[in-house]
């Protein structure tokens, strides 16, 4: 029986050269859940992402990836077990997707191997989950925001990797566009088990989708765990400096955040 924490990090230090960023975070990710990371702007959510994604080493600490420090493993195996998605990949225009997904098997592949049936398969199967058929043969450029992203979701799910990473996959998309990425990775979660990591702006959308959150502040973690227990007034009030009132929603039952919005002086705003 796997661990119920495959990913965390123990007396965790990061940031950029000499500048850190957060200090001395401890967390676990729980596996086969959603885990959001919210918290704003600047506080270090892609740090701390990129960081459990060996996208950027420790200033201190240590990533665990099934108890063993990231960094001393080979790349190529923690590639085949964790996805990374950065906040804006690229790639060249003309790619297609189908093109763009068969990136994703590189781990799985020798140096100069050729595509294998296995190969064919997962990204057979990525271009499906990702609802991308229709548009396999399609070069980037022909794309719309939603469809790239999906396209980039799909190479990350080619990967096979039974945890994915991913830095803030709803932005620069329109509601609909938001909800079709959210959908398919909770769908992803559900469905296959998936451990998914993701930095989110909307508290309600990240209440909504996550199973599990980790709030970061002021250098480090804040607080951790569910929705329901972690988002009230005073946290929204503490990590994002405003005042909210939360509520059901009145569908789904989760917190439903509804910031309260002020003028300079500090009170209620005027009539327009």
């Amino acid at each position: 029986m796997p661990d119920a924490h495959r990913l965390g990090a123990r007396d965790l230090t990061t940031g950029y050269g000499a500048t850190v960023v957060l200090g001395d975070v401890t967390v676990d990710i729980p596996e086969s859940r959603i885990t959001a990371l919210i918290g704003a702007n600047g506080c270090g959510k892609s740090t701390l992402l990129r960081t459990l994604g060996r996208a950027l080493d420790p200033l201190g600490g240590t990533v665990l990836l099934d108890g063993k420090d990231i960094a001393a493993e080979p790349r190529r195996s923690v590639a085949r077990l964790l996805a990374l998605l950065p906040q804006t990949p690229t790639a060249p225009e003309t790619l297609t997707v189908r093109e763009l997904c068969g990136f994703g098997r590189h781990p799985h592949r020798g140096l100069f191997s050729r595509d294998t049936p296995q190969d064919h398969a997962a990204v057979a199967y990525a271009l499906t989950a990702a609802g991308l058929d229709d548009l396999a043969e399609h070069p980037l450029h022909r794309l719309s925001g939603g469809q790239r992203q999906r396209a980039w979701i799909a190479m990350a799910l080619a990967q096979e990797t039974p945890i994915m990473l991913l830095d803030e996959p709803t932005t620069y998309l329109d509601i609909a566009h938001q909800l079709d990425v959210l959908n398919l990775l909770a769908d992803l979660n559900r469905t296959e088990g998936r451990t998914v990591v993701m930095v989110l702006h909307d508290l309600n959308q990240a209440a909504q989708y996550a199973h599990h959150l980790i709030a970061v502040a002021d250098g480090g973690v804040h607080a951790t765990g569910t929705p329901a227990d972690l988002l009230t007034p005073d946290l929204i009030r503490t990590v994002f400096g405003v005042e909210a009132v939360v509520i059901p929603h009145p569908v789904t039952g989760t917190p439903l955040c509804l910031p309260i919005s002020t003028d300079r002086t500090g009170g209620p705003p005027g009539p327009a």
